[in-house]
């Protein structure tokens, strides 16, 4: 979601992770540098249910990787994933940065078209 910042992650009962709240922002006046930042808008904060909830910040693998879906993980912390992105669990695809590491967008990009072929083809073929 654009123009959202992250303040808590919220357990349900069973003290799994059930809903993300987030403060919602908008673009501030231009800075000496033209940039214009975004800034929180008040009163603007949501709960987005979710199942699951994988914090992408930073430049290195998420520590929590080896807990999501007992994936095989390589030396560095990265999920490891054949050609089509599958990982050791035959329910997960992955791709981009978590598996190869930091590279471009555009790898990352091709990654998750590649998964969502072989994902296609996993469903169908079931």
């Amino acid at each position: 979601m654009p123009l959202v910042s992250p303040l808590e992650f919220i357990a349900g009962e069973d003290g799994n992770v059930c809903a993300v709240k987030v403060q919602k922002m908008e673009l501030g006046e231009p800075d000496a540098s033209g940039r214009r930042r975004p800034i929180p808008i008040e009163g603007a904060i949501e709960e987005i249910p979710c199942d699951v909830a994988i914090s992408a910040i930073g430049t290195n693998a998420n520590p929590f990787a080896k807990k999501i879906g007992g994936m095989d993980l390589n030396k560095w912390g990265y999920i490891v994933a054949d050609e089509n992105g599958r990982t050791s669990n035959p329910r997960i695809w992955a791709g981009g940065d978590i598996v190869t590491g930091a590279a471009t967008v555009i790898l990352a990009m091709g990654a998750g078209k590649t998964a969502a072929a072989s994902i296609t083809e996993t469903l169908t073929a079931e």
